[in-house]
């Protein structure tokens, strides 16, 4: 019989056949999925690019905190294209928007006449609006170019009104040092004035008092106890200071056309800055730039002394007190200067963006 004989006889191939509707059902699936997978991803909001953020300032003189029109104002980042430029306007403003953050920025200001002036890192965060501290600018003092505009009277008057604000801590005078590398002489008038100056300070006052103190404890000079023998040595203190300030400082340094103040060097070995710094007592530099011997200096100590005599007790006075005292200053002023060279200048504020 040939019943069935259909079934017998198919094609060894049909199975494509039967499965075909499975196949195209897999196939319609996959295809659904894949269409829903690439409208997801098309649909799917991107990360948002960080919010940059905005640094702003103003430019002064660093001598009576002048506004400076017109600086060249740099943003220089890590890559060529995080930097800026801009031109500070009439009131010394400057502004960098779109800045990027998290990238670490230096703004550098550039005015003719100035020394350039470099901020510490600012790295923003997401939207930070930063305010830079007050960008205060130093003379580019250069002796050799100095114009009729600008004479050198005014340079010196600059430069000294630049030391005035010279303090170890913060607080203690330390006037009389030139950090400046190209200083100009003193004219007898500043002379007098950085003297008056330091003798005025109520650091300098407050300083009498605490070497009385000392004294008192000690009874020297021979002044007895009590408020009044304190009054006395208060007053002889003072007196020794001002003197030797006055006479060695402004008096004697006008007459003999001599620089009252010490030249920090800051550069060298230890032991050549040792040697400069113990030999500033004996030499100084002439108001015209040459070193000479320091006969200012060394006759404000002597005279000190002599003075001393017309206020001393009877039994401190005499040629051994004057001689004695002269020769405990130039050690004083011996280690002073190696106080100067090794460590003051860290401890001025003022004074380290100097030299």
């Amino acid at each position: 019989m040939k019943t069935g004989s259909a079934c017998d006889t198919a094609d060894p191939g049909g199975w494509k056949y039967r499965s075909a509707p499975l196949l195209n059902l897999v196939l319609t699936v996959a295809t659904i999925l894949t269409l829903a997978v690439g409208v997801a991803k098309a649909q799917q909001p991107s990360a948002p690019e960080p919010q940059t953020g905005t640094i702003v300032g103003t430019v002064t003189a660093n001598v009576g905190d002048e506004i400076v029109p017109g600086a060249t104002v740099i943003l220089q980042g890590t890559a060529p294209a995080d930097r800026q430029t801009v031109t500070a306007n009439d009131d010394g403003f400057f502004s960098f928007s779109g800045v990027k953050p998290g990238v670490p920025y230096h703004v550098n200001v550039v005015v003719k006449g100035f020394k350039d002036w470099d901020s510490p890192t600012v790295t923003l965060t997401p939207g930070q609006y930063v305010v830079l501290p007050t960008v205060r600018l130093q003379l580019a003092i250069v002796v050799t170019s100095v114009t009729a505009a600008v004479s050198t009277e005014q340079i010196a008057t600059q430069q000294v009104e630049i030391e005035e604000k010279q303090r170890v801590l913060g607080f203690i005078p330390n006037f009389y040092v030139v950090y400046d590398e190209h200083p100009v002489p003193l004219t007898p008038k500043l002379k007098f004035r950085l003297a008056a100056r330091t003798m005025t300070d109520p650091i300098t006052i407050l300083g009498s008092a605490f070497v009385a103190a000392i004294d008192q404890a000690g009874d020297t000079p021979n002044y007895g106890q009590g408020w009044a023998a304190y009054g006395q040595r208060f007053g002889a203190n003072y007196a020794n200071g001002l003197t030797d300030i006055m006479v060695g400082g402004a008096i004697l340094p006008s007459l003999l056309h001599q620089d009252p103040r010490y030249y920090y060097k800051g550069t060298g070995t230890n032991k050549s800055r040792v040697l400069y710094a113990l030999a500033s007592p004996l030499r100084t530099k002439g108001d015209n730039g040459k070193w000479q011997p320091n006969y200012s200096g060394l006759g404000g100590y002597l005279a000190s002394g002599a003075i001393s005599n017309l206020y001393y007790p009877e039994s401190n006075r005499g040629a051994g007190q004057v001689f004695s005292t002269f020769g405990v200053d130039i050690a004083a002023d011996m280690a002073n200067g190696v106080i100067q060279e090794f460590l003051l200048k860290k401890l001025t504020p003022s004074a380290k963006n100097q030299h």
